[in-house]
This record gives structure tokens, sequence and C-alpha cells, in this order.
């Protein structure tokens, strides 16, 4: 009897296997890191190949810790970084390139001859997305120009291109299904999120052909089954969303006006606003939040490039610290009477201002400025991004500011109370942290287990959501105004066009 549910939780800096059980509890992990690849400044690659073994392993791994037999497994859920895109042989799933990754900004003077072409209402106005090298059609267009005729074998149909999930998928069943899930398409600039299709005529603007891209389905399908000699038995594929889709989707957010940022490489804010598409005016991100039995649910979304990335920089950059679990601690004897604050736009500015070229700046410094104050600006300048996002998102959905706000978080940041703390304070309204910490790995589980039928409906999985911790403010109202001016000065002066 299938009792059991493997999440494949597929991140920009590791590949995690998370086996689940019929009560959703994690019962075993498995993990591995991959190289970064930075062939130039603002480029960022992932070898595919060194991506596809690592998942095999950490599956492999993962049911055998667990175990169980591949028998035992209901299905599979599978969720992943989002917008990095790969482009692959047909005949041979063979990559032609590597993957180029979310972050990569080669692409920035592409996408800025089509605003300066009058083009972002347009691809907006379908997309729900800005013109910025984050996301995945400029990518294919460019590995397609890259790589010597590949774009007349796209055209004759020998390639296939489509975003991690999407890859994963097309090898785990051997080559037999080429497909992807709402989410992760309305994240290409590909598909129009209104009429949930591919987009004729955005196809034809980026250049890239139709023939390449895969089918899109509900997050909660049978996509296919795996190859039995994989893992023991051919085990089925029946959930996949975007990272940040599916830590939403576990952290039970299905009600119009909840929210969750999750706190990585970097931090993405959701809010979901139901049904119908909320068109920004602060540009931030209208996206498909999720699609269950043909209904899309759409949500406005914050990105923020830099989050747990800016402690790597203390660890690795700076070295003045020897693990990320020390920054929390160490900002704590920071000095309050230092206003340091770090912009950490090591590769641009992301929502609400989407500036491509500026770059990371350290304000307030002095000769007692030390490890504690630079450990401390780190991690505030996350809560500052957080601060921007919300009121860019309660701007643009009345109904949102008309709310109660409680945002709930995740990821490998939320561990550090301090930061939580700020975060709370910085907003002046509560965070909640959940008992389940592995929210993204839980929501590919949850969909995989709704369509496999031993997980309960939407409605009633939220009821066993759980709290660890609330966080509630307790910064002065002056010290806030404070500290979030010095930011807004720090911004601006990083900035490098006006705003």
């Amino acid at each position: 009897m299938t009792h059991a549910v493997l999440a494949i939780d597929q991140g920009t800096t590791s590949s995690r296997a998370i086996v689940f059980d019929a009560d959703l509890r994690p019962i075993a992990v498995s993990q591995q890191e991959f190289a970064q690849h930075y062939p130039a400044s603002g480029h960022v690659e992932h070898d595919p190949e060194e991506i596809w073994r690592g998942v095999v392993a950490t599956c492999r791994d993962a049911i055998a810790k667990a175990g169980l037999a591949a028998t035992a497994i209901a299905g599979i859920g599978i969720t992943n970084q989002r917008e990095t895109v790969i482009v692959w042989e047909r005949a041979t799933g063979r990559p032609i390139h590597r993957a180029i990754v979310w972050q990569d900004r080669r692409t920035a003077p592409l996408c800025a001859s089509f605003r300066d072409k009058g083009l972002e209402p347009e691809i907006s106005g379908k997309t729900g997305l800005l013109l910025d090298p984050y996301f995945s059609a400029t990518k294919i267009a460019h590995i397609l120009d890259a790589v010597p005729g590949a774009r007349e074998a796209a055209l004759r149909g020998e390639l296939a291109a489509g975003t991690i999930d999407c890859f994963l998928l097309w090898r785990l069943t051997g080559g037999r299904v080429h497909a992807t899930d709402a989410t992760n398409a309305s994240r290409t600039m590909l598909m129009d999120i209104h009429t949930g299709c591919w987009d004729e005529g955005l196809c034809r603007l980026f250049e890239v052909p139709m023939a390449l891209l895969p089918e899109i389905r509900d997050c909660a399908s049978r996509f296919g089954e795996t190859e039995p000699d994989l893992f023991g038995a051919a085990i089925p594929v029946l959930g996949i969303a975007g990272d940040q889709q599916a830590a939403l989707v576990g952290q039970a957010c299905f009600e119009p006006g909840m929210m969750k940022s999750t706190y990585g490489t970097g931090c993405f804010a959701l809010l979901n606003v139901g049904t119908r598409a909320v068109a920004s005016r602060n540009r931030l991100l209208t996206t498909i939040a999720y699609q269950l039995d043909g209904t899309r649910h759409y949500a406005l979304e914050g990105s923020i490039f830099i989050a747990g990335a800016a402690v790597q920089w203390l660890r690795d950059g700076l070295g003045v610290i020897r693990a990320a679990a020390e920054t929390g601690a160490l900002a704590q004897r920071a000095d309050p009477n230092q206003d340091v604050v770090l912009v950490p736009a090591f590769v641009g500015l992301g929502a609400p201002y989407w500036d491509a070229e500026a770059r990371g700046a350290l304000f307030g410094l002095t000769r007692a400025t030390g490890p504690a104050e630079l450990a401390a600006a780190a991690l505030e300048s996350v809560a500052f991004q957080t601060h921007d996002l919300i009121a860019a998102m309660q701007a643009d959905w009345a109904a949102a500011e008309a709310r109660s706000m409680v945002l709930r978080v995740d990821g490998g940041m939320v561990a550090s109370d301090w930061t939580m703390q700020r975060l709370a304070d910085l907003l002046a309204a509560p965070v909640d942290r959940p008992v389940v910490a592995e929210t993204t790995a839980l929501g590919a589980a949850y969909l995989a287990g709704l369509q496999a039928g031993i997980y309960p409906a939407p409605a009633e999985f939220a009821r066993k959501w759980a709290l660890d911790r609330r966080f509630t403010p307790a910064m002065t109202a002056p010290n806030r105004a404070r500290r979030l001016a010095l930011w807004k000065d720090a911004v601006r002066r990083t900035l490098t066009a006006p705003r």
C-alpha cells in the first residue's frame, strides 16, 4: 500500500529529496550541493548533468533512509528554482548549453532595447512580469543564438526547452513527457497568465520557437511515471510548482490576503489575491500562485535578489564569520548608535526598484564599525527590502491594506530570532514562523499527495498548519521611521537612475 510521498526540492545551490509520510511529516532527507559557474561578470550558470546526478542520488538516498521500497511511494512532487532554463536535444536528452540561472544578468541589454521600444506595457499586460533578465525568455533566446546551429535545430523541432522542473520530468520519464506546470510557465515571459497558454506574439517577439516549449498542466496532475530502473519501480510524478509558489502552498496560504515570504539565497514575498489577477502599479509582479482543477489562483510577488546571499558574502567574501548561524548572535552585539546600512545590490536591485545595473554599497561606516555592525546591516537589509515589498503590495491591492497583516515566513534565515524580530519591528506587524520549516518541499509533497488521494483538500490541510513562534513588533515608531528613512536614502544613492 502506497503511503508516502517523495519531494524533490531542486534549489539554486543544492538539491534535496525529502520523504513525507501519510501525515505530511518529513521522515528522511538527503541533500547535495552543486557547483556555481561564473563565466563572466554578471553571468551565472549551472551544469544540468550535475543537477540531474544529484537529484537521482538524493532521491535514492532519501528512500533508503526512510526504509521504504519504491512501491511504497505514492508519488513524486517537484519544486525548483524558477526562471533558470535549459535547452536540450530531444533525441538524446543532452543539454546544448549550461543552464542559465535566474540570477544571470547577461541579457540586460536586450531587455533594455525592448523597453526603449516601448514594449514593456504590452509584455507586462500579458505576463504580469517586468522586462528584466531575471525571466526565462531572453535566456532561451541567448542560448539559441550562442550555440552554433541551435536556432536552426529548434526550428526543425529537434530541441526542447524548459525550466528545471521540465528538464527533470523529461529525464525522470525517459524522455516521454515534455511538460511543466502553470506556475513555472508563468515565469518564462512567454505565457499569457490570463489565458493560461503560451502566447504566439510573445514567442515571436523573443524569437523563441513554440516547438521548443512544453505542455502546461495543473500543479497537481499526473505528469508521468519514472523509469523503473531509477528507483527500483516506476513512481508517478504527481505535482510540480516553482519554489516560491510551492512555499505558498506549504504555508497553506489558500485564502486571498494571506502572505508568505521565503528567505533563501534571495527573498520572495507572495500575496494571494484570489482568482482574478491584480495588475501592479508599483513594479511588483503578477504571477500564478497555483492552478488546481483548471482554476488559476493569482498572487502579487516581490522578488529580492540578495537575502541569505548577504550572509554568504560576510562568510566567503569578507571572512568576518565562519558559519551563517553566527550572524544573529554577532548582530545582537552591534552598537545601536551606529547607523550602518547595507544595500545588497550585488546583482542589481529587484522589486520594487528593478535596477539591473545598481551595485551594492555600504553607508555609515566609521572607525568604530566592526564585524558586529556589518552582520547587523546584512540581516537588517533583508528586513528593509521586505518592508518595501509589502508597502508596494498594500498600495496595489486595497484589500491587503484593509486586512490585519500577518506574514508567514520560511527558509534558512528564519532560524535567526534576531532577524525575525527586526523584520517584525520594521514591518510593524506580526511575523509567524511555522513548526515545519521545510515549506517549499512540503508544498511540492502536498500537491503530489493531493493528486494521489492520500492528503486532504486545501481547507483541511490549512487547519493543520502549526505555529512555532510569533514575533511581535517591539521597536518604537520614531526609531522605526528613522531607520526606514536611512534605508530610503541609501537606496536613492545606489540607484543608477533617479526614481
